[in-house]
């Protein structure tokens, strides 16, 4: 029996991705906002693809501010941890 890949989409690019290639980004009810590394914490989710040139592309756009509808200043931290998670899965790769 074939099992189904788990696929979501990246809401950078509009591409679907395999889970497991993406980073989830939480906005809970009280407007916080954070990486995700679990995929499992309480808020509303949405993904991001592993790849710097496009995490960087979209904070020069402010892509994550328009789409959660939060303020720069609130999202600097979190675009740092998705650039850290993506260097850290990098490494063991190299």
């Amino acid at each position: 029996m074939v099992r189904k890949i788990p696929m979501r989409k990246d809401i950078l690019s509009g591409e679907m991705f395999k889970k497991q290639d993406l980073i989830r980004i939480v906005k809970t009810k009280d407007g916080e906002v954070f990486a995700d590394e679990t995929g499992k914490k309480n808020g509303r989710g949405a993904y991001v693809v592993k790849d710097l040139e496009k995490v960087n592309d979209a904070r020069k756009k402010k892509i994550l501010e328009s789409k959660l509808k939060v303020d720069s200043e609130k999202l600097g931290p979190v675009y740092d941890e998705i650039i850290r998670l993506i260097y850290r899965e990098d490494i063991p790769k190299r």
